[in-house]
């Protein structure tokens, strides 16, 4: 018996290793930009620069329902929970810690913006008056309302369990929408006063987005996609912005032509001279 001494394997009965194919992503250029790098805010820099834009364009809209006779405390109150109203309503939901809680910045954010607003006035007639100053705002208002969208859907979508299906479908939708729009509600004894008219732009849009993202992320039309979640990320800042835009400045109203006054004519009786017998 040899044992082998001696004996030659032959290489070509070993099959030869398969080299991993590199996937090609035909979608790369969705993030490979810098729109999708400003609206991703993979830059801490980026974030505060949306803070500071988010919470002023809110601030406009607070101090304008501002009586002269409002307390400054009641005022930065108020500020501050429509600022921050789905970061405080959603993490109680899923069972987490508020955002005003566990990032700084926002506080920093608020109180920066209300003392604009409080002594600087002028810089609000500025973004009335001003188109280009008040799309730029928008634009970082949007950006970081979709950035709080997508993050607190995601959140929730981990945090609840799924029931009737294989993935919690309605829950992380709820919160989502929420996440958008929670400031209206706030504080809570408004009730549903801010919905008896309709939703406003801000809570449809939050709504659609919070559904497109979540259904996306969790059905087949996400499978075999690359950075699927910044993918989508990015198309929920385009469309957050497309409507903010469009909303501040009534780009598609249909506004009803003026009735036309109705024509009268006068007829003018000229009596009949009598002759003369």
């Amino acid at each position: 018996m040899a044992f082998g001494r001696g004996q030659k394997v032959a290489t070509d009965a070993i099959p030869p290793t398969p080299e991993p194919v590199a996937m090609v992503d035909d979608t790369a250029w969705m993030v490979d930009n810098s729109f999708a790098e400003f609206v991703l805010m993979n830059a801490p820099e980026i974030k505060y620069m949306c803070m500071v834009g988010y919470t002023f364009y809110l601030g406009n809209k607070v101090f304008g329902n501002f009586k002269p006779t409002d307390s400054t405390s009641f005022r930065f109150v108020q500020m501050f929970m429509a600022c921050t109203g789905g970061g405080i309503i959603v993490p109680i939901f899923i069972n987490a810690i508020p955002v005003p809680l566990m990032v700084d910045a926002y506080p920093i954010a608020i109180t920066f913006s209300f003392l604009i607003h409080s002594y600087f006035p002028v810089v609000r007639d500025v973004m009335k008056l001003s188109p280009v100053f008040k799309t730029l705002v928008i634009v970082f208002y949007e950006s970081l309302r979709a950035y709080v969208v997508v993050s607190l859907t995601y959140a929730a979508s981990n945090a609840i369990s799924p029931s009737s299906f294989s993935f919690p479908v309605f829950g992380p939708i709820m919160c989502g929408a929420i996440a958008g729009c929670g400031g209206a509600f706030l504080p809570l004894n408004k009730g549903l006063d801010p919905i008896k008219s309709g939703l406003a732009p801000n809570m449809l849009t939050a709504l659609v987005a919070a559904a497109g993202f979540h259904l996306f992320l969790n059905s087949p039309f996400s499978e075999g996609v690359v950075d699927a979640k910044a993918k989508a990320h990015v198309h929920v800042s385009v469309f957050f912005i497309l409507s903010g835009i469009s909303t501040a400045f009534d780009l598609f109203s249909k506004t009803a032509p003026p009735p036309a006054k109705p024509t009268t004519s006068t007829v003018v009786v000229v009596p009949e001279k009598k002759k003369d017998k």
